[in-house]
């Protein structure tokens, strides 16, 4: 049975675990408990889709795929995104230079205001990153 066919408990089994292997299980955990009857069927489909199909093909990388969601969220200036996806390249083995490279193509192909900002903002989640360490 390929991912595509797999059933939806299946794919939201395998899309919880490659979100916590992503994200971190704190952050999952907060999201789950933090889950209403609004936004459960939102948050169904982000970790079936996203999480269970998307981000579980084996095709690229953890790494790789942390590098192309951090442009496109860099370009869409979608910051708290950015900033959440940058924290977890520290799960994911992107490295600070990784970072910085898919920023700089961020800003030759969506434009510079939209990496000096992405820039910013990794900056921030780098240094806490690196307080954390210490």
């Amino acid at each position: 049975m390929s991912d595509d066919d797999a059933p939806p408990a299946d794919r939201r089994a395998q899309g919880l675990a490659t979100r916590r292997a992503v994200l971190g299980d704190a952050w999952v955990d907060a999201a789950e408990a933090g889950k209403t009857a609004f936004d459960a069927p939102f948050q169904a489909l982000i970790t079936e889709a996203a999480w269970g199909h998307v981000w579980s093909r084996a095709e690229l990388t953890r790494r790789e795929r942390s590098l192309v969601t951090v442009a496109i969220l860099a370009a869409l200036g979608r910051d708290d995104e950015l900033m959440l996806h940058a924290r977890a390249c520290a799960n994911t083995g992107a490295s600070a230079d990784d970072l910085r490279e898919a920023l700089l193509h961020v800003a030759i192909y969506a434009g510079v205001p939209a990496a000096n900002h992405a820039f910013k903002l990794v900056k921030q989640v780098l240094a806490e990153r690196e307080d954390d360490s210490r």
